[in-house]
This record gives C-alpha cells, structure tokens and sequence, in this order.
C-alpha cells in the first residue's frame, strides 16, 4: 500500500465512533443522548394566552400535573434525537409535598435577577457520542424549601444580592444526598445505567428513587398518532418493561434490584394532563394522569394503573442508607434485537469500565502539549457542560399560533412571532443553558459551535448550516433570534463562526464552507436593505444582544420617524463584511467565480470602515450611539458602555482610497491571480484617524 492510501487510525475509541458522523447525518452512536431540557415549563412555546405572559401561563407547579405539548423536562435526562421515548430521573426524601422530578427556580417576574434556578446539579463528564455521561445532583434529605426561597428573594431588590438554597441553612450537618448517574453506551441503542446515592450526613436516611421511563405525548395532539405503550415485564429474573412506538420500535428496560436484593415496584400511568386537578374540569379523564406517581408515593393515591401498562412509568426504590455510605442501582435500556443477552452483571460493569477509560483517551488526545492537570479537568467538564446542553428543541410557529383542539386567543395571530409562521424547529441544537435559557439565540449558538468543533466538527457545522435553512431563517433574509422573539436582531456573527469552524476542523472542508457562504449572502443583504436606513454605511440593529448595558430599550421603534445609528452595529457590520471576504477569498482559491464577490466585500468593508468616522466624538475619544431625526439634525447619545468598544472588532481604525503615491495594479507582477489585480484596484490603505492610539 502507499503512502496516498494509506488511511490515518482514530486517536482514541471516541473518535471512531465520530467518524460516522457528518454534518447531515449524525450516525447511530448519537440516536440516543441527553437532549432533555431542564426546564420545558414557563417558555413561549408552551404559552397560549392572550398576553404572552409565558412565566404566569405555564408555572413550575403546573408542570408535573400538565403534559408539554412541545418538549419534555427533568433530571439526568436522556432520549432519542425526536424525543419520543425518554428517561430521566425522580426522588423524594419523605419530607416534600411531591416528588422531585425537575429543577427547581424562581421564574422571571419572582427572582430579583430574573429567572434563578435554585438547586446545585453538574454536568461532571460527557464524550460527544454520549457513549459515556456523568451527572452529579445535591438533593437535600429535610424539605425542600420552595416557599422561602420565593419569599426571601421576593423582599431583595435588584441591588441586593440573591437568596440561594445554601443560605435556607437546608444543608447544615451535610444532610443531603449526593446522586450521581453514570451513563454507559454498550452499542449505539444499549444504554447501561449506575445510579449511585452516598448519604453525606452522618445518620442513617431513606430516599426514593423513581427511574422514570415515559413517552413525550404527540397523540393529544396530533391527528393519526397511534399511542404508544409502556408495559411490565421479566426478564433474566429482572423486573422491567417493553415500551412500544410506531416509528421507534420496541425497546426493552430492566431494572436491577436494590442492595437488599429486593425488585423495585414497577408504577405505570399516562403522560396526560390532569385537568381536574389543575382546572377542576368535570370532564372524563383518564384516572391515571401525569401526577398519578406522585400521588400514588407522597399520598398513597390510587392513581397508579394495576394493569401495569401506560405511558409513563417508574422503578420506585426506597433505599435505608447509613450515613457515609453509598448504595448502587443498575438499569438498562435496549433497543429490542440489540443485544438479546443484555444483563445487569460483569458485562455490565466492564461496559463501564470500558466507555470511561475510552474517555480518558479521548481528552488525553484532546489535552494541549504542556496543559497542567487542573487545566485539564477545567477543559474536560467545560466540554461535558456544553455537550450535556445539547437539547432537543421543537417549535412549529403556524402550529403554535392557530393551536391544536381547542383555538388560542385571537390576540396571538398578531402577536408574539406572527411574522415567522415558516419557521418549524425539530432538531437537536446547543441551548445557552437547559435551565435559564432552554431556546436556542442566534448568536449565542454561533459562540458554542466554535466552542463545539473541538469536540465534535459534524455537530457544529450541522448546528450553524441549520440556523440558515429555509425553515429557520426568515424568506426576507433575517436570522431567527430567540423564541421570545424571533425579529429581534443579534449581531452577525454567522460568518465568523463558519470560518472558525473551519480552521478547527482542518481548514479543507470547503462544501461547508461555501453552503455556509451562500447562505450568509442572503443574511447580508437582509442587514444592508433593512438596517442602514440611510443607505449610508451607518448601522441601527436595535438589541445586538447587549441586554444589560443599554441605558434604553433600542430595539423599541422610535417616534417621530427618528432613528439610533448605533457604534456596535456598525462595527458588526464591518466585521461581518471581512468575514465573508475571507470565506470568499479561500473559496475563490478553489472556485475562481468567488472572485468578484470577494471584491463586492472588499470594497463594502472599506465603505463602512469609513463612515464609522461619523459616529466618532474628538471630545471624548470615544465612539457613540447618534440619534438622527427626521429633519436630518443629529444629536450624539453620550452614553459610555461597551457598545463603543466593539469597534476593535475592525483590523483598522479608519480608512480611504489610496492617492497617487500608491502602487497598486500598475506593480502587479506577472501572473497575479484576478482576485489580487481587483483588489489592488480597490486599493485601500490605512490612515491614522483622529482618536488617540
């Protein structure tokens, strides 16, 4: 064999297992991951009243009673890349009005700071296949302080700082328990489950422990659904349960005994609404609803099915545990022909085994030369945070505003993301956090693609070609924001995450390159027609993303037909225009028609570049925000903030055309590419403008 063909071996079992990954397909070892968000309740895509009041709509109570309509929540959670059948986990300590099923927070309107989780969870190891995952939670063993928690911070204004579950004194004497899950891929649809429960206080404790096993509900809502099926089973002396779908197939769950040996309970019910409780509606429901497990562990309610079968169902474990110690629980989900043979015993623990050694060899070939070992860790649980926030998201914008049986309000059809009935998400996407912020934002999912090619090149690429598709970007052009509203404007930063991702992933993937490319050219256009008001080179763009430095709301329309030329728009836009003059250069390399559009930007950059000069104060060497009004008088907004600092965002402070004392293509030599001739013709030099340095 030569030296051409011979192929370079993967650097570590987790690498291989990427290989089968690409920017549209992403290979069997990702059927299965935790793509759960942390928090499905209180967002847009679950509000249908009248005044988009998301927080009051759907509140955290509602949420173990009430099934989503468009995503689920909850603890350690894993499912398929179409959530259709999920696992997550649930406790309770004897001591709280319900079960432990989802983290807990303030929401918007009740914390002082806005919405705050208040429990303590990690994200402690990941590998991008999720062929291995570990997840850590602190679940306090005395009752979970919810009412206090909203009171205290409820009497904190914003000056103050917030009131956290530390500060309620409910950890005291290390009275709590420290859970970990540990996630471990025998095959890409084999999933071996380690719970491990450790008794931080010094007296014995009980806990429940309820692996939940539930399918999200589609057929409430959409016509020709077949319902699913969660039913008991035995299997190799285990007790567990094959869970049925039509286009996922049957899937087996078994449940290992607790360290007394004894099976755990299986509780069946349906993941439905329970609108007598939440509504008091007389209607006939089923008399198993989502909170029939709840009821059924805290009260003793006869709300469990005793056929054993449903859409949801629990392993409810009550386990003693002696202060210090740590108890171990085994679970399996197989997908069925799978593995016929799958136990809970030695092949079990050296699957484990074998996935976290993998892992290790994965970081150690990720590990930069010379990194210390603190540094290290630092990287590894940086990555595992971002890969743990991979979520699936579903949001159908025209389905969502006419509603599903019973019709929404009037008032939504012109309200909320009226103007974006195109847009229909169903994919697996990088939320800024699955807690705070479980909906992607534009420009924050271009920062963690960058963050996410380290790791997982395919994952990126995919992430940010998504964002530009036919059913995400708007057909004027515009990039979708965020859910709470998709018309806001984030700053262009697509560009710059295309071409780093790139570069990361080796710099010769150029299909990438160019559908991002051509995509981005739409973006652009939308930016010049409908932000540059003027026709000017002089920016607006209103928020851009910087929600707590504005001295106003500038993404409000001002009156008057006024209109704020921002600093930071301008810059963005600068930036944006050299971005996609490289992406055209390096694509011209390979296809000379890139050519002219990498003198198109070229010369746009110049064009702005130069007007930047105008929003520019002498007095105070400062760039500012400028207020135009309609009689073409301006006025400067000298409001000093970050937004006149993203001019360092251009290679060069100021610039114009060159005069006569310039070469340019009359010294061109022989043989000089078109591309360089154009844009020595352009010729653009640098010249000292009048800030200092």
């Amino acid at each position: 064999m030569g030296d051409a063909e011979q192929t370079v071996p993967p650097r570590s079992a987790e690498h291989a297992r990427l290989a089968d990954s690409s920017p549209d397909t992403p290979g069997d070892w990702k059927t299965i991951g935790p793509y759960i968000s942390e928090r499905a309740w209180g967002t847009v895509r679950e509000d249908y009243s009248a005044n988009g009041q998301a927080w009051q709509y759907f509140p955290y109570e509602h949420a173990r009673s009430r099934a989503f309509r468009w995503n689920e929540d909850g603890l350690a959670g894993l499912c398929d890349r179409a959530q259709r059948l999920c696992f997550g986990l649930a406790f309770w300590n004897g001591r709280d009005p319900f079960l432990k099923e989802r983290i807990f927070g303030l929401s918007g309107p009740e914390g002082n700071h806005g919405e705050d989780a208040k429990e303590y969870w990690w994200y402690i190891d990941a590998t991008p296949t999720s062929s291995w995952l570990r997840w850590r939670y602190h679940y306090p063993q005395a009752e979970f302080p919810y009412a206090l928690l909203r009171q205290a911070n409820a009497r904190r204004n914003k000056d103050e700082p917030e009131f956290e579950l530390v500060d309620t004194g409910v950890f005291e004497g290390n009275r709590y328990w420290q859970i970990t899950a540990d996630y471990a891929k025998a095959s890409p649809h084999d999933v071996c489950m380690r719970i491990s429960v450790r008794n931080a206080g010094a007296d014995p404790a009980e806990l429940h422990v309820l692996p939940t096993l539930w399918f999200r509900n589609r057929w409430s809502w959409e016509a020709g659904i077949a319902r699913p099926i969660i039913r008991a089973t035995t299997e190799n002396g285990n007790v567990g349960a094959i869970a049925e779908e039509e286009l996922l197939g049957r899937w087996r769950f078994i449940a290992g005994v607790d360290p007394a040996g004894r099976p755990p309970p299986l509780l069946f019910c349906e993941n439905e609404t329970n609108a007598r409780y939440l509504y008091g509606v007389t209607a006939e429901q089923t008399p198993y609803p989502k909170d029939g497990i709840n009821d059924h562990v805290v009260h003793g309610a006869a709300t469990v099915n005793p056929a054993r079968q449903g859409t949801k169902m629990a392993c409810w474990y009550r386990l003693e545990v002696a202060g210090g110690e740590t108890v171990e629980l085994r679970l399996r989900l197989t997908r069925d022909g799978c593995n016929e043979t799958a136990n809970l015993d030695a092949d079990f623990a050296r699957i484990h085994a074998d996935r976290s050694r993998e892992a290790d060899d994965y970081y150690a070939a990720l590990t930069p030369v010379g990194a210390s070992e603190d540094e290290a860790a630092v990287m590894r649980q940086a990555f595992a945070g971002l890969l743990w926030s991979q979520q699936f998201y579903h949001y159908d914008v025209a389905r969502w505003l006419d509603g599903d049986i019973i019709r929404p309000p009037a008032a939504r059809t012109s309200g909320r993301n009226a103007d974006w009935r195109h847009l229909n998400n169903h994919d697996i996407i990088a939320m800024p956090d699955k807690w705070e912020y479980p909906w992607y934002a534009s420009w924050d999912l271009a920062f963690h693609c960058v963050v996410l090619a380290h790791t997982d090149p395919s994952a990126a690429k995919h992430q940010l070609l998504l964002l530009a598709r036919e059913w995400y970007m708007h057909p004027n052009g515009q990039l979708p924001a965020y859910e709470w509203n998709f018309a806001d404007v984030n700053p262009p930063v697509q560009a710059w995450a295309a071409l780093a991702v790139f570069r990361i992933d080796g710099g010769t993937d150029f299909d990438f390159l160019a559908r991002a490319f051509q995509k981005l050219l739409i973006n652009f256009t939308w930016w010049v027609n409908r932000e540059d008001v003027r026709g000017d080179n002089v920016f607006e763009g209103g928020f851009l993303g910087l929600d707590n430095i504005g001295p106003f709301d500038r993404s409000q329309m001002l009156p008057d037909g006024d209109v704020l030329e921002q600093s930071d728009g301008t810059a963005w836009m600068a930036k944006f225009c050299l971005n996609m003059l490289e992406m055209a250069l390096r694509l011209a390399n390979h296809q000379p028609s890139y050519e002219d559009l990498a003198v198109k930007f070229f010369e746009h950059f110049a064009l702005v570049a130069a007007a930047m000069n105008n929003l520019w104060d002498d007095q105070d060497g400062f760039f500012y925000d400028r207020l135009r009004k309609r009689d073409g008088s301006t006025f400067t907004v000298r409001a000093r903030s970050m937004v006149g600092c993203c001019q360092s965002l251009r290679p060069y402070s100021s610039m114009r055309r060159c005069g006569n004392d310039c070469r340019c293509s009359a010294s061109a030599p022989a043989g000089t590419s078109r591309t360089s001739r154009a844009l020595q013709n352009s010729c653009i030099v640098q010249r000292p403008m009048n800030a200092p340095g």
